[in-house]
């Protein structure tokens, strides 16, 4: 029979830290540390079956559950010395989600289940503390009608401030039991007003619906959102755990707090986060007071009055310093940890790998490694590849001018600039925009997530380094700054003021993750540099990793960015880009406009100098590196003016009548230019295009090795071949170039000619083709398009809704289809190889930066990927992960440390 329910507590637990896919990331860690004898308030977990049950069955649960609940109740009970639902000496419970991917944030939880008129009574009298209790009561009210009775909690805090505005309060610590009483009062008959019945008495009654909610919020709008951004699947579900209460809020000697054993924005190794004394944990994180430093360090740094929990409770301090240091040696890895100190004693509520930014990501993997608590291999599967694109971008020019508007908390690291808004539909649009963008909020919620993803970067005035905006913008990498406590904001008027300075929206402004700093208007970037553990780290990956890292590139600016971040060569040089320079355009259009070939050869003739520049310079950055030169592949329409008014002044610039420019456009003209006349069909019926290019790649290749001393092998690549008949004619011009090159310079020209395979016929033909053909790179963007029967450029009106619906697990232009399109790079790998055993192969669409498309270039064994720039440190990377987890495959583990 299928077990629903799971507990843990006094030592031991039925399930542990393995079982995340069953007791979700939160409770299979509970239940770890209770084996572990760690101090853990007794409770059980509902499996994520549970989950899966209630939604495939119109949200009802399986029979035999109301019962294991019962039974694992009493059994927290017994281990408590409570009872849950007596009157007389009460069990509190919380009510929390937990997946078994972390999703901080965004499902629900309830705290301090179980009061009721009667049992606030009882929980006064056993505490000795009658505030305690009905403070107790009212969040507990005030979050089980938000959570699972559907009541807006503004509704509340209107209360609330009003009543402290009336009696002169500032704090929620300065009411008393009879202010709390009468504010619950307020609250109960708000609460029958909006919800048509009174707040729930029954615990009974009050843990079913707390359960019913968290189940719910696995599928509310921002859980979805959450699980799109980070790939995690529906399917999944959430796991609930009850857990006894264990109190924060009993007074001066109680406290509550989240901490991460080393810093999660630098990955320094020493303690961070931030508590809260008498407080309960959702105070901490909510950013409605200001927390204190757990160190003294942390609070002398951050020029703190309010002392350090090192300080005021030194035993629990130390108590809770030598658990972390358990909790990072059991886990090997950075742990990010909730707890609470009741009347002086530690309770652990919370243990997992906590998230962090991909610079701290680096230097814990490094500095773990030299610790010897993880090998080489492990510290590189660490690393997410596309986190190092945080990295990669620009930081504030240290001797830029500053206009320092306000100063905050230095959250998330990394600086952005963009137009202020202040709410997340703002920032949606804008980014649909085009325009870039800085959210600006008071307090983040996790409603905000789309915001938060469209915008550059995130602008809080409450909150502390744990806030939802510190954690939610360091797992997106992006730069935070929270807390930012002098600024104003005025949410109606749209403007914030700090100061002395008034921004509206839409003014440009500036924040430095790294600093805390809020600038006014766009400050000068500096690039980053990619040293220290970024540089061990990929030392450690590219001595591992099997194929090699190549670059897209045309531009000498480009190819001097993809050789700092580690290109081994260029895998794709796309020569049209050149063509449509300012001062080239014009002698293409000549070219295009002739009436013959001899025409057409006079305007090429003004073409091969500068393509011979063009080549030369990359061969000389590229130095002795391997460059691979498409030839011009789109149709040539693309080169001519669209409009009237274009036509009209290209035909003057050109001294031809507008007319033979409207006629060459129409006769050019096709109603599918993708499949049209382009690639290799334009070499074939105007082989002197080709014969130009490939002069000026053999003589920028005698050139430029003569300059550098390093010898240039061009890889010279026909483009849309389908048949090897149509290859065989274009090599055919190609080689009779370089023997008329290399007869005139007496020089002979090592080279290869190769073909893009981007058509589904070519993959089946690759056999004959791989007959002459010296390499194939395949054009996944154009394979993809050709394989599905789509256009890229028009899919994503139909894409959107494939996604949703599941059709589609993943837009195929962004991760390689692996069935189908995947299916055919195999086909053709394995029969070119057939014919051609040494065939180099590679990648060179957009796929070659995409680390699940790698991991399948990796198991069907291409030499290299090629990639834009940015994303060669990404390919290195995943690069290496691939071959690691090959390796696995194969049984041969890495246990270097």
């Amino acid at each position: 029979m299928t077990k629903w329910v799971y507990t843990f507590g006094d030592g031991k637990a039925e399930g542990a830290a393995g079982m995340k896919n069953l007791l979700g990331g939160k409770g299979a860690n509970l239940a770890e540390m209770s084996n572990l004898g760690l101090p853990v308030p007794p409770g059980f977990t509902i499996t994520t079956g549970v989950c899966t049950y209630y939604y495939a069955n119109g949200n009802a649960y399986p029979p035999e559950l109301a019962a294991e609940v019962d039974a694992a109740l009493a059994h927290v009970g017994t281990l408590a010395g409570r009872r849950f639902g007596d009157d007389a000496n009460p069990l509190l419970v919380s009510v929390r989600s937990g997946a078994r991917a972390s999703m901080p944030g965004m499902m629900d939880t309830v705290l301090n289940l179980g009061l009721n008129d009667v049992t606030v009574a009882a929980v006064a009298t056993a505490a000795g503390d009658e505030r305690f209790a009905y403070d107790s009561y009212r969040r507990f009210i005030q979050m089980y009608s938000d959570v699972v009775m559907g009541i807006d909690h503004h509704h509340f805090e209107e209360i609330l401030q009003n009543y402290k505005d009336d009696n002169g309060y500032s704090l929620d610590t300065d009411l008393i039991a009879d202010d709390w009483k009468t504010v619950i009062g307020k609250y109960k008959a708000m609460v029958e007003t909006e919800a048509g019945k009174p707040f729930p008495q029954d615990a009974h009654e009050q843990l079913w619906g707390a359960i019913g909610a968290v189940f719910g919020s696995w599928m509310n709008a921002r859980a979805i959102t959450y699980r799109r951004l980070h790939d995690i699947p529906e399917s999944w579900g959430t796991a609930v755990n009850i857990q006894a209460m264990v109190f924060g809020n009993m007074g001066e000697t109680s406290a509550t707090g989240v901490a991460f054993t080393r810093n999660p924005s630098t990955g320094e190794k020493r303690l961070y986060g931030e508590f809260l004394v008498n407080a309960q944990g959702e105070d901490v994180v909510a950013g409605i007071r200001t927390p204190q430093d757990l160190t003294e360090v942390a609070r002398i740094e951050a020029g703190s009055e309010r002392p350090s929990l090192e300080a005021v409770m030194p035993e629990a301090f130390r108590e809770f310093v030598a658990i972390c240091d358990t909790l990072e040696a059991h886990y090997r890895d950075m742990q990010d940890v909730e707890f609470t100190i009741e009347r002086g004693k530690l309770w652990m509520l919370q243990t997992r790998s906590g998230k962090r930014t991909t610079k701290a990501a680096l230097k814990v993997a490094v500095d773990m490694c030299g610790e010897g608590l993880i090998t080489r291999d492990e510290a590189i599967l660490r690393i997410e590849p596309g986190g190092l694109d945080q990295l990669l971008h620009p930081t504030i020019d240290p001797s830029a001018e500053r206009v320092l508007v306000a100063k905050g908390l230095p959250a998330s690291p990394g600086a952005a600039s963009g137009e202020v808004v202040f709410n997340s539909e703002d920032a949606v649009a804008a980014k649909q925009a085009g325009r870039r963008v800085i959210l600006v909020r008071i307090e983040t919620s996790p409603e905000d997530i789309h915001g938060m993803h469209a915008a550059e970067g995130i602008l809080t005035t409450r909150g502390g380094m744990t806030s939802h905006a510190a954690v939610v913008a360091r797992g997106m990498g992006k730069p935070c700054v929270s807390g930012a406590g002098s600024i104003r904001v005025d949410y109606a008027a749209e403007t914030l003021t700090s100061g002395g300075i008034t921004l509206k929206k839409g003014d440009i402004v500036t924040i430095d993750g790294a600093s805390g700093q809020v600038l006014k208007g766009r400050v000068p970037m500096l690039q980053p540099e990619l040293s220290g553990d970024f540089a061990k780290l990929m030392e450690w990956a590219d001595a591992i990793r099997r194929m090699a890292v190549r670059t897209n590139a045309e531009t000498p600016a480009d190819a001097r960015v993809a050789v700092r971040f580690g290109a081994e060569g260029i895998g794709l040089s796309r020569t049209e880009h050149m063509f449509f320079d300012e001062g080239r355009i014009v002698a293409v259009r000549e070219m295009i406009l002739a009436d013959d070939e001899k025409g057409r050869r006079q305007a090429l003739a003004k073409l091969l100098p500068m393509q011979r520049a063009d080549f030369v310079e990359l061969f000389e950055i590229m130095h002795g590196l391997p460059v691979t030169i498409r030839l011009l592949d789109p149709p040539l329409h693309e080169f001519l003016p669209k409009t009237e008014e274009e036509i009209a002044e290209v035909a003057k610039g050109l001294g031809v009548h507008p007319q033979k420019l409207r006629e060459r456009a129409d006769e050019l003209h096709e109603f599918n230019p993708m499949l049209g006349f382009r690639g290799c069909r334009l070499a074939i019926n105007y082989p002197e295009i080709a014969e130009m290019q490939a002069r000026a790649i053999f003589e920028a290749a005698v050139e430029a090795g003569a300059k550098t001393g390093r010898p240039v092998v061009p890889e010279v690549m026909v483009p849309l071949v389908a048949m090897r008949q149509e290859f065989d004619l274009v090599k055919a011009r190609i080689d009779a170039m370089a023997a008329a090159v290399a007869k005139e310079k007496g020089v002979t020209i090592d080279y290869s000619v190769g073909t893009m395979i981007e058509l589904p016929r070519a993959c089946l033909m690759a056999g004959q083709i791989a007959e002459t053909a010296e390499f194939f790179s395949f054009g996944t963007n154009d394979l993809t398009q050709t394989t599905y029967g789509l256009s890229r450029d028009d899919a994503a009106q139909f894409l959107g809704p494939y996604l949703q619906r599941g059709i589609l697990e993943q837009d195929p232009f962004v991760s390689l289809d692996q069935a189908g399109v995947g299916e055919l790079v195999r086909i053709a790998v394995e029969r070119g190889r057939a014919v051609r055993p040494k065939i180099k192969l590679g990648i060179c669409g957009e796929h070659g930066g995409d680390p699940a498309s790698i991991r399948f270039c990796e198991s069907v064994g291409l030499d290299y990927v090629s990639c834009s720039p940015f994303r060669v440190p990404i390919a290195r990377l995943a690069a290496a992960q691939a071959s690691i987890e090959e390796k696995r495959h194969s049984g041969h583990a890495d246990t270097t440390a």
